[in-house]
């Protein structure tokens, strides 16, 4: 039998730094739609939901990787422990902290909500993934259904009487969301009869909750192929009279690491007997509404990303603490030299700094974005100037508010995007926006720029070097070798953390966008996207290094301060040279084209 025991950790003073010292959401707390919030609130929250993380959801960690989830007479039951954790999740508001306190919520910032996942995510994420659908199909019905629907379902779901799902993956469709063949036939009196398969669904059951909301895209009778025909439809586990509602787990699907998550697949009306509502009053906007549940489980996934990352950085560094293996490197040749913690060993200390320098580059960028959102919402309609800056460029008309989390800080101009092939931007344009976008990301600046912070800086003329507010020509914490780095000395800005990586990333960028004359690439691009992913997970906000070296230089700094300082200000350092230089061989390989994978012939892959 498992015991609990938790392994989760963490550090809370990056969170205060990256809110109130790096992104200032100060200074949109204390007035609407914040005005319950102060900095000292959201730290203690912060510090209330750590506590809660390591003594409750942490210790359950391996007790549900251990067990699983098991299946018994059609029903799904969870590891020993989560039932009472959810309990008691529930009980003290974390899981809902940033929802409308009109459906029970907390009306908390983004950037603190987003903060807060962090920590029940890395603590536990299989456990995590039940509550976290469940505000997320919460919210879809806030915002589209009908007010019965808003009144008598959304309060149950913020308050962890019921779960919820999001169905949408079938056997044969899976990203093809459109040729989904769940069908829903009305009934005459406003339900729908409901019949298919789904699979893949998180959390698709559980004995934690009394009912689960399932929001499952189907296809009414008579409705045009495609995503276009497809239609948004809550189906109870339990109909209102207690009866079941002929939804059937078929089976649990085993996934390491998450093995206390039932991902299931299920059956509906095998019997005839599935009924469901549409989620609002019109028919064929399926897709419209699940994309909100959709993009709230994309920034979901990164926070697990990070918070995994995040753990395994913190084992790792006090494991390397404790671990004793080999003599210094400065006594090799001493075979009577005692034994040392191997993170005195330069290649692990190497490690264990490129896996702070990310994980903090991706908690950093991560916060940015959503204190955007919560800039925007505080701005409301009263400076469009300013609104217009916090929910970044491009945004597509169709795209939900929260788009600018893509928009606002990572360069999605790539082959196959809907909006450009709507607009055939010229490929120059294209060119152009993802260079702002990258001066955006990469923060060449030196600040947060503000609409009102005074006019951009000129265009460069040609054959003059273009300066940057706030970046020296060449930085001195690197060139002149400062805290004893003599390999540093004498050493040029690497071109991909100044103009000249971020216009060779944005001119290759445009080569997978679908120009009037380019149709061939529009064809192959699907060969490309992953050197553009990795480009593009290597250009977090390099800003922390800069503010942490003027917090150095500072007097009266405690000896715990300028640790954190100094970690925070060579981790930035080890990211700009080691890790941001690759968006150059990126670039280099988009430019290229190679279209390899789609010119092949099948049997060229290997015999049959």
């Amino acid at each position: 039998m498992a015991q609990p025991i938790n392994r989760y950790k963490t550090d809370l003073r990056d969170f205060a730094f990256l809110l109130f010292e790096q992104f200032k959401l100060q200074d949109v707390l204390g007035a609407e739609p914040y005005a319950e919030w102060d900095e000292s609130t959201c730290n203690e929250v912060l510090a209330q939901v750590y506590e809660f993380a390591k003594t409750v959801t942490g210790p359950l960690n391996r007790v549900g990787d251990t067990q699983g989830c098991k299946l018994v007479d059609g029903k799904v039951i969870v590891p020993e422990g989560f039932k009472q954790a959810w309990d008691q999740l529930y009980e003290a508001g974390w899981r809902v902290l940033g929802a409308s306190s009109e459906h029970g919520g907390m009306d908390a910032p983004m950037a603190l909500s987003v903060l807060s996942d962090e920590l029940l995510s890395g603590s536990n994420t299989a456990f995590n993934m039940y509550p976290g659908l469940c505000l997320g199909a919460a919210e879809v019905i806030a915002e589209f259904g009908t007010d019965d629907q808003k009144h008598n379902i959304v309060p149950k779901m913020m308050n962890g009487t019921w779960g919820g799902t999001m169905c949408l993956t079938e056997p044969h469709a899976g990203s093809d969301v459109g040729s989904s063949s769940t069908t829903a036939t009305p009934k005459g009196d406003g339900t729908y009869s409901i019949k298919g398969t789904k699979i893949f669904i998180s959390g698709g059951d559980h004995d934690m909750a009394s009912n689960i909301i399932h929001l499952v895209l189907a296809r009414i009778d008579g409705a045009s192929a495609g995503t276009k025909g497809l239609s948004l439809f809550v189906v109870p586990k339990v109909r209102d009279d207690g009866t079941p509602n002929d939804v059937v787990v078929s089976g649990i699907e085993h996934k390491m690491g998450i093995n206390g998550s039932a991902t299931c697949a299920l059956t509906f009306g095998d019997n005839d007997g599935c009924i469901g509502k549409l989620v609002g009053e019109v028919e064929h906007q399926g897709m419209r509404q699940m994309f909100k549940m959709m993009n709230f489980a994309r920034i979901g996934v990164g926070i697990q990303g990070l918070a995994v990352a995040s753990s395994a950085y913190f084992n790792a560094l006090e494991y390397a603490r404790d671990r004793k293996q080999g003599s210094s490197i400065k006594e090799w040749k001493n075979p009577e030299a005692p034994r040392v913690a191997i993170i005195e060993h330069p290649n692990v200390r190497r490690d264990l700094l490129e896996m702070k320098s990310k994980v903090e580059g991706m908690r950093a960028l991560i916060t940015k974005l959503a204190v955007h959102a919560d800039r925007l919402k505080a701005i409301g309609a009263k400076d469009d100037a300013s609104a217009a800056y916090h929910q970044g460029p491009d945004r597509p008309a169709h795209a939900p508010r929260e788009g600018l989390l893509l928009g606002r800080g990572l360069p999605r101009l790539r082959e196959g995007d809907p909006g450009l092939r709507r607009r055939r931007l010229p490929q120059g344009l294209a060119g152009r926006a993802v260079r702002a976008r990258l001066e955006d990301l990469l923060d060449l600046r030196g600040h947060e720029r503000h609409p009102g912070d005074g006019p951009r800086r000129p265009q460069a003329r040609p054959g003059r070097r273009q300066e940057h507010p706030g970046v020296p020509r060449r930085r001195p914490e690197v060139d002149r070798g400062q805290q004893g780095d003599p390999g540093a000395r004498g050493r040029r800005r690497e071109p991909a953390e100044g103009p000249r990586g971020r216009r060779r990333f944005g001119d290759a960028v445009p080569r997978l966008v679908p120009g009037p004359e380019d149709g061939e690439h529009h064809a192959h691009g699907g060969a490309f996207p992953p050197h553009d992913e990795q480009a593009r997970h290597r250009l977090a906000p390099p800003r922390r290094r800069r503010l942490a070296i003027e917090k150095l230089k500072q007097d009266g700094l405690s000896e715990k301060d300028k640790a954190y300082y100094t970690g925070k200000k060579f981790s930035g350092i080890y990211y700009a040279m080691n890790i941001v230089p690759e968006v150059i061989g990126d670039a280099k390989t988009l430019r290229a084209c190679d279209e390899s994978p789609v010119r092949m012939d099948d049997a060229a892959f290997g015999p049959a």
